[in-house]
């Protein structure tokens, strides 16, 4: 297998570059990112298919990743509350060496094969669930061995991977292979590979989450209120559904906990 991620840069002699020939060059290879995502589209619908349909059903999306692409799953994972008001546990991410990873790397971590369906089993992962391994290289020992033992226990799998034919796409049911070819500094995947993977948890967790009934129009009105800016964001979405004026519509809110459950309250009074 070649490992495009891992190709020498396009560039050379960076330390000699202007920060503008640096800026500009880096802004020149993002700019295929979106184009690479582009040719992934059938892949993503596939994989977002399989977890609105599992999820419907009452099962959870699990992420799992080591370094910059568990961080990534992480930081999805803990978004999907706040913007559309899921409990906690609808969507998951694990990252290798334990939370502690999200901040300092935990040696080695990436290299067990063991440990991803240990930690996963701490959750009671059963078949209803769906597991996402993310690994821009595609061959992360890690999420291979806990994809393997998800496909063992009947679990739909999927990958985010940024190389073609990875051993994490040929392990996965569902695989996504986003390939983004060299970095500008040599194997930093967390450059147009990390881009790319969450351009695709974006889509694949918003997808999921208006399919699942979390969006109405196009306003996020299930997300939890949990500053000044998003109460009033919610009281201006509630205005604009009803047409009441402002103090109204942040007593609904307060009442109501909710923008769905304000707007409704009001239309059903």
């Amino acid at each position: 297998m070649e490992i495009n991620t891992e190709k020498d840069s396009r560039y050379n002699d960076l330390e000699k570059m202007s920060v503008r020939a640096i800026l500009q060059n880096i802004n020149k290879e993002d700019q295929s990112v979106p184009l690479a995502v582009e040719q992934a589209l059938p892949q993503i619908e596939q994989l977002a298919t399989i977890v609105t349909h599992r999820m419907r059903k009452g099962g959870r999306l699990f992420y799992i990743g080591a370094g910059t692409s568990g961080r990534l799953g992480v930081v999805d994972a803990s978004e999907c509350p706040p913007t559309f008001g899921v409990p906690f546990d609808w969507v998951v991410g694990i990252i290798a060496g334990g939370d502690t990873a999200i901040r300092k790397a935990v040696e080695f971590a990436e290299d067990n094969t063991t440990q991803a369906w240990k930690d996963l089993q701490e959750f009671n992962i059963n078949e209803q669930d769906v597991v996402v391994g993310i690994a821009a290289s595609g061959t992360t020992p890690y999420v291979i061995g806990g994809l393997k033992m998800a496909n063992e226990h009947g679990i739909a799998t999927g990958c985010i991977v940024c190389n073609a034919g990875s051993p994490v796409a040929a392990t996965a049911q569902y695989p996504v292979e986003v390939v983004t070819g060299p970095e500008f500094v040599t194997g930093s995947t967390r450059m147009k590979a990390g881009t790319a993977q969450k351009l695709v948890l974006n889509m694949l967790s918003t997808s999921v989450m208006i399919q699942l009934g979390r969006v109405r129009g196009n306003k996020m009105v299930d997300m939890q209120l949990s500053n000044n800016k998003l109460v009033n964001r919610a009281a201006r979405m509630v205005m604009a559904e009803t047409g009441i004026d402002e103090a109204t519509a942040a007593e609904l809110l307060k009442q109501h906990g909710s923008v769905r459950k304000a707007v409704d309250a009001y239309n059903n009074k």
